[in-house]
């Protein structure tokens, strides 16, 4: 059991960290320019922008969002029977409720008394807004992440830092996006709170996944629809080998293929789970359940907003520099950089899967 995971996990990390690195060594480039810690701010010559591609790009985000729309507007769910007492909105996710509200309040303000703590909001209310969404699923049906999947809620939190170290990674050969703020830390500092930050992103994709899963409206748009036909072997094969190369792709044509760091993970994920013969995020589809696809990809939407939002007005804060697209922003992020939040809810929910317990993801 314990040699198949670590063989499995060697293989997904092997496809996700080294093919960036030989893109750079195909170029002659200096490696040590990508591997410097902490990173130095600072942004790539990008590719300016170009209508053509934001309109190539807005066409392929309408061919995503639009069918999750129109399925949501067209279902039409049994109605589920009200429970005969109704619950009350428990103390804890008060305390979430609280949290958000003093944790936004100090992030957003310049108190000379709380300068020296300013740069650390990001955490504690990211916390909130994890209580505060498992608090609203436990008030609407009786359950959350927190409260019945308890070991699973835990263990998100040191993964969750794992897993968005790899996107810091990975952005060292695309200069997508950049921190600022923060450039007087030293190494140790940097990794502390950029980990404790990190540490939050699963635990808060996945509590929304649960609060939409509360919802008879959202099961029912997306609980039937097109049956995909199994994958085998070889096709797995495949998305294994697209997604390795194609962050290879990304490290030597990053203006082109930068929307790849949202994809291939996934790809890479899916596919290792796939020739190793367990469940992936594609087996509903053969039933033409695409819940599984869906509610994670609007969840990471949702959380992509307040990200934004919550990130526009703090002292520590990213920035972004895209190529061709970087237009129209709304707080940092440029209108289309939304889109990325949609693979990215995916990644998540396969994150998710690879934990014990973490067939979770496939309930319905």
């Amino acid at each position: 059991m314990y040699a198949k995971l670590f063989g499995k996990l060697t293989l997904i990390g092997s496809a996700l960290v080294l093919p960036p690195l030989l893109g750079v060594y195909l170029q002659g480039k200096p490696m040590a320019d990508y591997l410097e810690f902490p990173p130095v701010p600072r942004y790539a010559a990008h590719a300016p922008f170009s209508w053509g591609v934001f309109v190539l790009f807005a066409g392929i985000a309408l061919l995503l969002v639009g069918p999750l729309l129109l399925a949501w507007l067209r279902a039409r769910p049994e109605p589920s029977p009200r429970p005969s007492r109704p619950r009350r909105f428990p103390w804890w996710g008060w305390l979430g409720v609280l949290l958000v509200a003093v944790s936004w309040t100090l992030a957003w303000t310049r108190m000379p008394w709380f300068g020296s703590l300013q740069h650390h909001t990001f955490t504690p209310l990211w916390l909130g807004f994890i209580l505060t969404v498992n608090a609203m699923t436990w008030h609407r049906s009786g359950r959350c992440l927190l409260t019945h999947h308890t070991k699973l809620f835990l263990a998100l939190f040191p993964i969750s830092s794992l897993f968005w170290w790899l996107f810091e990674y990975l952005n060292r050969f695309l200069q997508n996006w950049v921190y600022l703020g923060i450039e007087h830390s030293t190494p140790g500092q940097y990794v502390l709170f950029s980990s404790l930050c990190f540490s939050t992103v699963l635990p808060a994709v996945l509590g929304v996944v649960e609060w939409f899963r509360s919802f008879p409206r959202l099961n029912a748009a997306f609980a039937e629809g097109w049956r995909l036909p199994a994958l085998g072997t070889r096709d797995y094969g495949l998305l294994f080998l697209l997604g390795a190369g194609a962050l290879l792709g990304a490290a030597v044509w990053p203006d082109y293929l930068f929307p790849m760091v949202w994809v291939a993970p996934l790809l890479v994920v899916v596919g290792v789970q796939g020739l190793f013969g367990e469940d992936t995020l594609l087996d509903p589809l053969r039933m033409g359940d695409w819940r599984v696809l869906a509610l994670p990809a609007l969840a990471a939407l949702v959380c992509g907003f307040f990200w934004e939002l919550w990130n526009s007005q703090s002292l520590a804060h990213w920035d972004y520099a895209i190529p061709y697209v970087d237009r129209f922003h709304l707080f940092e992020m440029p209108v289309l950089g939304y889109a990325g939040y949609l693979p990215f809810g995916l990644e998540a929910a396969a994150a998710t899967s690879l934990l014990p317990g973490g067939r979770w993801v496939f309930q319905s």
